[in-house]
């Protein structure tokens, strides 16, 4: 399988806004799915980690996170906080693609730049995901970046159609024959 490139991040954060951007004037406030951050809160996190992982991908700290965050301004509407995502995107999808593939840094362990594009991926996917829940809005997890997700964070996944085995696994899914998922870890670290 591929690496995660910056490339899938952009992708990624394209299709957030694509499919949450329409709904933009909607009431944001509520609960982002079974999260209890509201959707609002939710864009903002994915900002947030983006942004945290394109600073572990250039700082390459190997013993925790770098002590820095980020802050969306509360009075940030729907359409400036996807804009925040897409530039946080965009910083990590840079960092991502001018890393050596052999630079490591902190998650839990030591991550390559491909397991933070990984990560990107997933964190933007699942949150998209949580927040069209929340706003009625149908919408399924693409195929092809789900598969990625899979392939570098859960490599003993279940067979099972992609979309609905990462929902599962990240516990906001059903899949026949398995039980609900309560917790869950990805595995981003390598040797």
């Amino acid at each position: 399988m591929s690496p995660v490139t910056g490339a899938d991040l952009l992708q990624a954060a394209d299709e957030m806004t694509r499919v949450l951007h329409p709904h933009r004037e909607r009431d944001w406030s509520v609960p982002a799915g079974t999260l209890t951050w509201s959707c609002w809160t939710t864009a903002a996190h994915v900002a947030h980690d983006l942004l945290a992982y394109a600073g572990q991908v250039t700082g390459r700290p190997d013993d925790g996170y770098l002590p820095y965050d980020l802050r969306v301004s509360p009075d940030a509407s729907p359409a400036q906080t996807l804009t925040v995502v897409t530039a946080c995107a965009g910083l990590l999808a840079a960092a991502v693609d001018a890393a050596p593939a052999d630079a490591r840094a902190w998650h839990w362990g030591p991550c390559d730049p491909a397991g933070f594009a990984a990560m990107g991926v997933a964190e933007t996917l699942l949150h998209t995901h949580d927040i069209t829940v929340g706003l009625g809005v149908p919408w399924q997890l693409p195929r092809r970046l789900s598969t990625l997700v899979l392939g570098r964070l859960f490599p003993d996944a279940p067979d099972g159609p992609v979309p609905d085995v990462l929902l599962w696994l990240t516990g906001r899914g059903e899949l026949p024959g398995r039980a609900r998922r309560t917790s869950w870890v990805w595995r981003a670290a390598v040797d």
